[in-house]
């Protein structure tokens, strides 16, 4: 029997996919480390704060996402990802609600929205950040100093931000303290709850860039009190580049005037709650419904209304859909406990080979961080022989477990280092 291209094609959807349904319906979890989730490689991958690998269900959610784009049978037969219980399920994981949530194209672009919505530059006022948030937001605070914002800089210690310095840094007039959760650069943590109640006994706002904890460590929104947060998901919720989540607590947004304007952010008038497509009535066209204006429409509740702008990257939610069940699955406790049980003989091996750490002792987040003068050129032939892929930058290098790895990679890693 000779089958067709098509039904070849429709085979190749639906056994990944019949295969990942049932084995989400098994009554045990997966194991940790969860090598068969992912691809096999020859490549000992720790480098996973800068890109998490996609898992195989993932990429078989996405084929068929893709597959359905092509209009093939097979997968108008599979159910579509449901978009608003993606939101939900991002919302369990940071304990959230799903209004307080909306689609975003990247962490930055999350962090200029809440920029925007507090009026800089133009309004002025004053922004205290540190040198351990995203240093390729950098640029962007100082651009914001050149137009007028008063921008403060917090600098590291012993690569911490002390509270100490925190407090001195925020004076009368401030409206905003811009940090990340977990530093990108060498993994230390905040004390959001900590931070947020001090900043907010001085009249101010918290936004926290969390792409480096989100499914990587316990996230806590609410009960931080952060007011807003946002991350990208091609890190540590296993999705991919060109979508993440924006986050802004209830009754901040009431204060905020509109400044992003965009389809999803409307709806017609009555329209229920929520993500789904409810456009604006127009009053232009051939029969339309007369009206005193070219349309009329609602902004839509929460978060949605405020930040809610064009299309996004749906081929990414379906993956993103996929690695929020597989880290609830996982649990995020046994998540974090399984990258320490990496990093503490990481700490131990570099440590003895005299390489000098600047992640913080104690740090609970999946990032470890030593100082090499030139470390790119001298680390780079040594890696790539032993096939060993890590962070390397001029004069540092990070590592970061996930939650595929082993010892095995631990020691190809130890091996292939020579002696700082």
């Amino acid at each position: 029997m000779t089958i067709s291209r098509r039904q070849a094609l429709g085979a190749a959807i639906a056994v990944p996919l019949a295969a990942q349904a049932a084995q989400a319906g098994r009554a045990s979890k997966p194991s940790l480390p969860d090598r068969s989730s992912f691809a096999a490689t020859p490549i000992a991958y720790l480098d996973s704060a800068s890109t998490h690998p996609i898992s195989l269900g993932a990429r078989a959610a996405m084929d068929a996402y893709v597959a359905a784009r092509t209009l093939d049978p097979a997968a108008a037969a599979l159910r579509p990802v449901d978009r608003a219980a993606t939101i939900a399920k991002f919302a369990r994981l940071v304990n959230a609600d799903p209004d307080e949530l909306c689609w975003v194209q990247s962490t930055t672009m999350g962090e200029q929205a809440v920029l925007r919505a507090l009026g800089f530059p133009h309004k002025g006022g004053r922004v205290v950040t540190d040198t351990l948030h995203f240093y390729a937001g950098f640029p962007m605070y100082r651009e914001l100093a050149k137009q007028g914002v008063d921008v403060a800089w917090v600098q590291a210690r012993d690569g911490r931000i002390a509270m100490d310095d925190m407090a001195k840094a925020i004076t009368p007039g401030t409206t905003l303290v811009s940090l990340s959760l977990v530093s990108t650069y060498n993994g230390f943590q905040h004390d959001l709850k900590a931070v947020c109640d001090l900043v907010h006994a001085a009249g101010a706002l918290v936004y926290a860039d969390i792409i480096h904890a989100a499914g990587a460590i316990p996230v806590d929104l609410h009960a931080s009190s952060v007011d807003f947060a946002a991350c990208a998901t091609y890190k540590w919720l296993m999705g991919d580049f060109g979508l993440g989540f924006l986050y802004a607590r209830r009754g901040v947004l009431d204060a905020l005037p509109l400044a992003d304007f965009g389809y999803y952010g409307f709806a017609a008038p009555g329209a229920p709650p929520g993500i789904g497509l409810s456009p604006p009535q127009t009053h232009v066209y051939p029969m339309d419904a007369p009206g005193n204006e070219p349309v009329s429409y609602a902004i839509r509740p929460g978060a949605l209304g405020h930040f809610g702008t064009g299309t996004y990257a749906q081929a990414v939610v379906a993956a993103i859909d996929h690695g929020l069940d597989h880290i609830a699955t996982l649990t995020v406790p046994a998540i974090q406990a399984h990258a320490q049980s990496l990093i503490a003989p990481l700490r131990d091996g570099l440590t003895a080979k005299g390489y000098r750490l600047i992640t913080p002792p104690g740090t609970r987040t999946p990032l470890l961080t030593a100082l090499l003068p030139d470390a790119k050129t001298r680390l780079a032939d040594p890696l790539a022989k032993a096939q060993v892929r890590i962070s390397l930058h001029d004069h540092h290098f990070r590592i970061a477990p996930s939650i595929f790895n082993d010892m095995h990679d631990v020691d190809r890693l130890l091996a292939a280092l020579p002696r700082a």
